[in-house]
């Protein structure tokens, strides 16, 4: 799990840090203002949960026998991310509003996936 969720959070994170780029050069011309705040949220919510998966991925790599809590809290992460910022970087670039009807799920997701790590951190044994 270890190396799969390390390479999850660099991709995302990378993906993350290109998708701020281009936000902020090829969409600020084409895109209204709150548009581009929706696709910026996206973006940096994405950053925070792939850095939030790369410290999952080393607790996991800290300890013997890795909590299931621990490795659902970077599969939420991921869905998390997923749902959350996709459909908001779909309802920015389409302006299609029902999408923005899904974007709560990721959000749930997100929290779950913090629970899931406040869970599994109170039961660390290293």
């Amino acid at each position: 799990m270890t190396q799969i969720f390390l390479s999850i959070a660099a991709i995302l994170g990378g993906l993350s840090v290109t998708a701020g780029a281009f936000a902020s050069h090829a969409l600020r011309e084409k895109i209204s203002e709150r548009s581009l705040e929706i696709f910026e949220t996206g973006a940096r919510y994405q950053m925070y949960h792939a850095l939030a998966l790369f410290l999952v991925a080393l607790l996991i790599s800290r300890t013997e026998f890795p909590q299931p809590a621990l490795i659902a809290s970077g599969w939420l992460f991921i869905i998390g991310i997923a749902i959350f910022s996709g459909s908001l970087y779909a309802l920015s670039l389409t302006g299609v509003k029902s999408l923005g009807a899904i974007t709560p799920i990721g959000g749930v997701a997100f929290l779950a996936g913090w629970g899931a790590l406040a869970f599994a951190a109170w039961n660390l044994k290293f």
